[in-house]
This record gives C-alpha cells, structure tokens and sequence, in this order.
C-alpha cells in the first residue's frame, strides 16, 4: 500500500480506538438474546454484537501499527468476549444443538470469525498484554470452537456446504489454530478439516467461477478462503491458490460489474457491495486477477472501519491493489450460472436463468435488471431483513424479497414461482455480439400451473442504443390471466402508451403492448438492515386465451435530463 494510504487507514484505526477507549462495549441482555424465538427479530441482538466486535477489532488494529499502543481497554474488550454466553448468533442454535452441545461450543461463522479474531490478537500482541488474558484467550478459542474439530471426529454442519460457510467457518478456525498452537497432531487434525472444508468450498462453484450468492457473498466467502490459503501456504507450502478454479472464482467481480462499483444483486447478494483492498491487492498480485477499482473499499476515506478482523488485518500487512484502469466494457455469459450480463458506456443490463434451489436462493428465473450512469432503474430487491423463517424451506418464500412476487417475472394464472431444483430455467440461445448480447430461456417449469405448456423469456439488448427488447412467448391450453411484473424502488409514470422510471440522473421508458392493463401495487418493506424500503410493481395484466402469445416490451434507457415524451398522468 502507498505511504499516503496506509498513513490514512492508520490516522481512521487510531481514532476509532481513541473511540473505543472511551466507550463501554454494550451488553449483550438475554431480552435481546431471546428476540430471535420470541418474535424472529434478528438485529437487536446482533446489533449489539457486531458493536462489540467493531470496538475490538479497532484495539486491536492499534495494537498492530502501534507497538506502544496503551492496551487495557483491549485486555477488558477479550475479557468481555471471553465471557459472553455464546460466541454464536442465537438464529444458528441448530449448530449447537444438533450435536447436543452447549452454545458455548456453537461453531456457526460469527464463533469462527470471533476465534480467528481473538487468536491473531494474542499472537500480535504478545508479552504485551497481561499474562492472564494471554492464558484465558487460547483456552476460550480452543474450547469453543477448535477442540471440535480436533477431539471430536463427527461432521460439523457446515462442513457439506459448498458455499460461504465452509470458507468462512474453516479458514477462521484454521488460521485460529495457526495462530496459537504449536506442530502436533491437534493442529494437524485442525488443518486437515479446514482444508478440506476449503475444498467443499471450491466444489460449489462450476468452471465459470460464479457465484451464485452474489458478490456480496463472494467477498465473505472467498475472502477467508484467500486468507486461509495464504495461511496455509506459509505454514506447509501447498497453494490452494493453484487449483484449477480459484483464478475463475477470483475474476467474478470483474465479470459481472455493471459500472459503478454496481453489481447485480441477484439472490440475496446487495448492489453495491465492497471488496477489502487486502484482498484485491492479494488477488492482483498472486493472479493477476484486477477487482474493479470502484468496488474496492477505500482506505483512507474518513468511513467506518472494516468490521471483519481478518480484512483490516490483511489490508495493512498485504496492501492495496496498484492502480490502473478498470476493463474496458464487456459482454459476459456464465454459463454455470446461466447469468447473462453487458456493461457498456453509462449502461448496463443483467439477466439470469438458474434454478430456484441455488444458495440464498429467490424464485427468479428469468429475472433482469437495469441500469444506468451507475443508478438502478429497474431493480432486484436482493437480500430482504434476515428473520426467523427467512431460512426455513416451509416460510422462506413467504417473505417478499425471496419470493417471485418482488422479481421482474411473470404471475401465471395468479401463481408465482415455485421453488426446487426442478424448477429449472432452460437455455435455449445466447449470444454475445459488438453491440449487445441475446438470451433466451424457457422458464415454463418454474410454474406449477395445469394447462401452461411454453413460457419462452427472449432478452435482446443493444447497448449501443440503451435499448431492450423484451419478448414472452406463452402458450396455453386454456384461456387464464397472466400479469408482467417490473420491479422499481422509482415509481413509475404511467400513460396512455408507455410507462416511465426516472431516477435521480437516468431513466428508462417502457413502451406498452396492446391488449394489458397496467397497475402500480407499491409495497412499504424494509430493507436488509431493517431500514424502511419502499417498492413499486408494476403489473401489466393480460387475460391469454388458450393459444401461442407473444407478448413484448421495449425498454429505453437515457438521462434523466432527456425528458422529452414523457407519459401523461395516469391512475395507479
């Protein structure tokens, strides 16, 4: 990293423990533990967590630059840890309990991270701190979380599951071990599960390195599956970054980047979503591999610092990436994910196919976004507020952001999608060209509706134009409803011929079809953090009579500035 950045992240660190130092970390009450069974509400507890976790991470960021950094409020922040009930959320019990054990020792992420966390800690700060909580930090790591994968030969949940999880759970435990524990047969055994979960991990993905979680879910996973990576290459000499998918796997950011530091949020992933600079820095200099520059968290722009240990930490020993022009626009098509999309100048389009069992899944294939000079016209919601039940198969696509209902997809004879892997899309064509891309799929099997035989979703987009020619081929054996939905945080214009979004700087302008009636349902929500969201469908209901109909939608996309045309007022 150059001198006036790291000078900068360093001036941000000192001041966030000048802060911690004289604010008391809160309390972790059991009416905030309970929330979760009593009423599903997740962030009053975490809330308080996460705080906890922000205040010891900024010690011991100090103690890391600062050799003479004062560390007392950091000996009473690992005593505090070292005393709190569960190092695990209370929506993650089941990995307690389904191995009858105690929450004390649920393995779930947070444990992992706090392990991790609390390990390299004591490791950096060494004879610096007080004997006693140099002695109680490694017995409260090792107890709760690395003596079951050392002394305990049964599968950890986690373990299976070829996604964040495995990443996450066992490059943190992994590096924990590292961190405290001397060659022998405990660390071996440690080691060994960690790595492998690091290749469950990797079996996720196809050979086209996407991500079907998003990249939000990218950077948690493949974060800590870089940084174990690392870890274990200094420690044995074997490069997991060798194996045949990791560059794929590194280079996701950059194929799916829509302008911007914009990227689609598909699933439950998010928009704009941040890539720590260590990690970059780390993938450019072991792959090649550049992460757009806009996506990369800044490190010296007076915002809050990483809350994740394991980013800052590897930021200020790795560096950031060099500087240089992002890629110039593209076309991209993964075909494992089956994720289409085109970035050109000042716009940006998105589609997916999929199935609608994927990890973080939502029911939405044939789903698409739009975008334009970085501004989201027409949307996916991506990850709605985690609750009790959100990841329950029975609840989940009861909630709005999961189900079809908040995607740009058709209602079929007023029902939505269903979920299951079966629910699959079908690729019939694609094709990328200078000026665009084409896909079609066939998404009739993601409906569980008698009498539907062919629902073919045909996207033709030319970027050049900012134009988008939706079309929908349905065939039907008997005559039922069928709305269009297309989704929006703007609320559209409507008239007599055309519907209009207009953002703060962009805007798109649909053309109507003959034959639907068009209606604006909007939906007051809330957001992944909690916060009030508001949504505007836009359902364009045509009633199908039995036989082949095609029905197609012209998008145009521009400034806001060119407002010319615009619709007159209609109802909604």
């Amino acid at each position: 990293m150059d001198a006036d950045r790291l000078s900068g992240l360093q001036t941000r660190i000192r001041a966030e423990a000048r802060i911690a130092r004289g604010t008391r970390m809160p309390d972790l009450p059991f009416s905030a533990y309970r929330r979760f069974d009593d009423d599903g509400d997740r962030l009053a507890y975490e809330g308080l967590y996460f705080r906890r976790r922000a205040h010891v991470t900024a010690l011991a960021a100090e103690a890391l630059i600062d050799s003479g950094a004062q560390l007392d409020a950091l000996s009473d922040a690992l005593w505090s840890v070292c005393d709190e009930y569960t190092w695990a959320l209370p929506a993650h019990e089941m990995h307690a309990t389904r191995l009858d054990r105690g929450m004390d020792q649920c393995l779930d992420l947070f444990a992992a991270l706090t392990a991790q966390l609390l390990a390299e800690t004591v490791q950096v700060c060494g004879d610096r701190l007080d004997p006693r909580v140099v002695a109680r930090v490694p017995d409260q790591v090792d107890h709760r979380v690395l003596s079951l994968l050392a002394d305990d030969d049964r599968p950890l949940l986690w373990e299976d599951w070829a996604h964040n999880w495995a990443a996450v759970c066992g490059g943190c435990a992994g590096l924990a071990a590292l961190a405290l524990w001397d060659p022998g047969p405990r660390l071996t055994r440690v080691l060994d599960r960690c790595r492998r979960a690091q290749l469950t991990y990797l079996s996720g993905f196809g050979d086209d390195g996407g991500c079907a979680e998003g990249v939000g879910y990218w950077v948690f996973g493949f974060a800590h599956f870089v940084y174990f990576a690392e870890g274990l290459r200094e420690f044995t000499g074997e490069d997991l970054l060798a194996h045949p998918k990791a560059s794929a796997i590194a280079r996701f950011p950059e194929a799916v980047h829509l302008g911007g530091g914009l990227f689609p949020a598909f699933s439950d992933a998010e928009e704009r979503p941040r890539v720590p600079a260590g990690l970059a820095g780390r993938l450019a200099r072991r792959l090649g591999v550049r992460v757009p520059a806009e996506a990369v968290e800044a490190t010296d722009d007076g915002t809050a610092l990483a809350r994740d240990w394991a980013d800052l930490s590897r930021t200020l020993r790795w560096g950031a990436p060099p500087q240089g022009p992002d890629s110039e626009p593209t076309s991209t098509y993964l075909p494992d994910l089956a994720w289409l999309v085109d970035r050109g100048e000042g716009v940006a389009f998105a589609a997916k196919g999929g199935n609608n069992a994927e990890p973080h899944n939502h029911n939405d294939l044939g789903q698409f976004v739009l975008a334009a000079q970085g501004e989201v016209l027409l949307a996916d919601l991506g990850a709605g507020e985690y609750r009790k039940g959100y990841f329950d198969d029975d609840t989940r696509y009861e909630f709005l952001h999961a189900s079809s209902r908040a995607h740009s997809v058709p209602r079929v004879d007023a029902r939505e999608q269903s979920a299951g892997a079966a629910r699959e899309a079908r690729v019939v064509d694609r094709q990328l060209h200078a000026h665009g891309a084409d896909l079609t799929v066939d998404i009739a099997g993601a409906y569980e509706v008698p009498g539907l035989t062919a629902l073919l979703r045909t996207f033709s987009w030319r970027r050049d134009a900012g134009e988008l020619l939706l079309v929908d081929e349905v065939e039907t054996q008997r005559p039922m409803p069928l709305d269009e939905v297309f989704v929006s945080r703007l609320r559209p214009e409507l008239g007599a011929d055309g519907a209009v979004w207009t953002g703060a700087v962009a805007r798109v302008r649909l053309d109507l079809p003959d034959g639907c009636v068009p209606h604006i349902e909007t939906v007051h929500t809330t957001d992944h953090a909690g916060a009030p969201d508001t949504v505007h469908l836009l359902r364009l209901v045509f009633d199908l009579t039995g036989r082949r109909t095609r029905l197609p939608f012209r998008f145009t996309v521009g400034s806001a500035a060119e407002a010319t045309e615009r619709p007159g007022t209609g109802s909604g």
